[in-house]
């Protein structure tokens, strides 16, 4: 199987791409001296929000050098240090002339030597508006949000896998009556399921599992069962039961590693879901509460700034792609090599 997957080349990327990035979940954070809830403040007393980026390696290349462009700004405060400190000002143009005789201008700056913060200090991906460092928050919410996925999901898988094994393995009414009941759960929506649990529990990372899972496992459910009805009445499951195994040996021995495949591929397709579906719920509020980040969270802090710092939103948004596209990449691999009947289909 292994070597199966190593010839699809664009699940092998994903899984190093995943690989990586669950790596930096974990070592991110511990590679800058400040903490996901610590507010920065400068020598004066400020706080350090809305920092650009810095990073000093690529600082030589042109890049992330803590540059930042000001609109609109008096053309004859730019020679006070007092509001611009001396080798802050990097370059001035757009200048005009206002109605009112005044003079303006666009000025690129150094905005770390005109907020007066040393030159050792460095903010790898800037801060935010309340002047956390966020190379930090981001890497501590993607550990946050991939540990809600991973964990919803491996309940969704246990649960669905039970369920739909039952229903399809009994048939009759028992199959219509607790499908029927899993189509009712199917139906609810997310955000109605979520509001409930944070109704009755609070806002918290075990909510948020909770709320994911209570929903999630109805679509293994349907898969395991349509294995279940496919497979039950093979040759060695019909030996199988001449020779007097039970029904729960006939389940969990014979049936249910036959059908391993279509499993794992699910749990694969529903991350990805997961990632995006808790991540658009603590977008819209519902999600873990401050100062504990997520990717959702990153993104609902970062949109009032979208326009004056893009980048904000730029770095939690790319990472969500990035860890949809991985997952489903590798989950369509996986698909090919444990279905060779679905291979080459999308």
């Amino acid at each position: 199987m292994i070597r199966r997957l190593k010839k699809n080349r664009a699940a092998m990327a994903a899984f190093w791409i995943l690989a990586a990035l669950i790596l930096l979940s974990v070592l991110g954070p511990l590679m800058t001296p400040y903490s996901y809830k610590e507010q920065m403040i400068s020598a004066s007393g400020d706080y350090l929000k809305n920092m650009p980026p810095r990073i000093p390696f690529l600082k030589k290349l042109g890049i992330a050098r803590g540059y930042m462009t000001l609109k609109d700004r008096r053309t004859d405060y730019l020679s006070d240090p007092a509001r611009y400190p001396e080798g802050s000002v990097i370059r001035v143009f757009n200048e005009r002339t206002a109605s009112s005789g005044l003079s303006y201008c666009d000025v690129v700056v150094d905005y770390y030597r005109l907020r007066g913060v040393d030159e050792d200090v460095n903010f790898w991906l800037g801060t935010d508006e309340l002047g956390r460092d966020l190379w930090t928050r981001l890497w501590r919410g993607t550990r946050i949000s991939l540990l809600v996925a991973l964990v919803a999901v491996a309940a969704d898988l246990v649960i669905g896998t039970v369920y739909g094994a039952f229903c399809g393995y009994y048939g009759g009414k028992t199959d219509l009556i607790l499908m029927r009941v899993c189509e009712i759960i199917r139906s609810i929506p997310n955000v109605v399921i979520c509001s409930l649990f944070i109704m009755l529990f609070g806002t918290g990372i075990r909510t948020m599992i909770l709320a994911l899972a209570v929903r999630g496992w109805t679509q293994t459910a349907q898969i395991v069962r349509a294995e279940f009805l496919q497979k039950k009445n093979s040759e060695f499951v019909l030996a199988s039961r001449v020779m007097g195994a039970s029904d729960l040996r006939l389940i969990f021995t014979h049936i249910l590693p036959n059908s391993v495949g279509p499993i794992i591929t699910s749990g694969m397709m529903a991350v990805p879901s997961a990632i995006f579906t808790e991540s658009f719920l603590a977008y819209i509020g519902l999600g873990i509460p401050a100062p504990e980040p997520s990717l959702g969270t990153l993104l609902s802090g970062a949109w009032s700034v979208l326009e004056l710092y893009p980048t904000q939103t730029m770095f939690p948004a790319f990472t969500i792609s990035v860890l949809m596209i991985a997952f489903t990449l590798l989950a369509n691999g996986l698909r090919d090599v444990l279905d060779p009947s679905e291979r080459g289909k999308n």
